[in-house]
């Protein structure tokens, strides 16, 4: 079992920047960020897997995921944030194969930390 907890989240003006913690307690080969808005389904922002680093295309020269393996911790650096941003964002560990954009190939996630981003 893997526990993972997101903080960091909070509410910024459109253009600000904000950096999301996950700690976890234990080191793990994968970890990602996901989010999820009111209504939709949950979206792969990035993730370290395999030695790599993968992004989806709406956060890419935006985000940036970073891992300190000394203190099992993943970060997420947002900056330039939108109002489409705003959503729950999630920690997950573990991937099963490599389809990382995809929410069900993770075994453990966080409890979620709100991001609102305002015009």
């Amino acid at each position: 079992q893997v526990q993972l907890v997101e903080s960091g989240g909070g509410s910024v003006q459109t253009g600000g920047s904000l950096r999301l913690s996950c700690a976890a307690s234990a080191y793990v080969f994968s970890i990602g960020w996901f989010r999820q808005a009111p209504g939709k389904e949950r979206e792969g922002i990035a993730a370290i897997y395999r030695g790599e680093t993968r992004y989806a295309d709406s956060v890419t020269g935006r985000f940036s995921i970073s891992r300190d393996n000394a203190k099992n911790t993943l970060y997420l650096q947002m900056n330039s944030l939108k109002p489409e941003d705003t959503a729950m964002y999630y920690c997950a560990a573990v991937l099963y194969g490599n389809s990382w954009s995809h929410p069900e190939r993770w075994t453990y996630w966080g409890q979620g930390t709100q991001v609102t981003v305002s015009s």
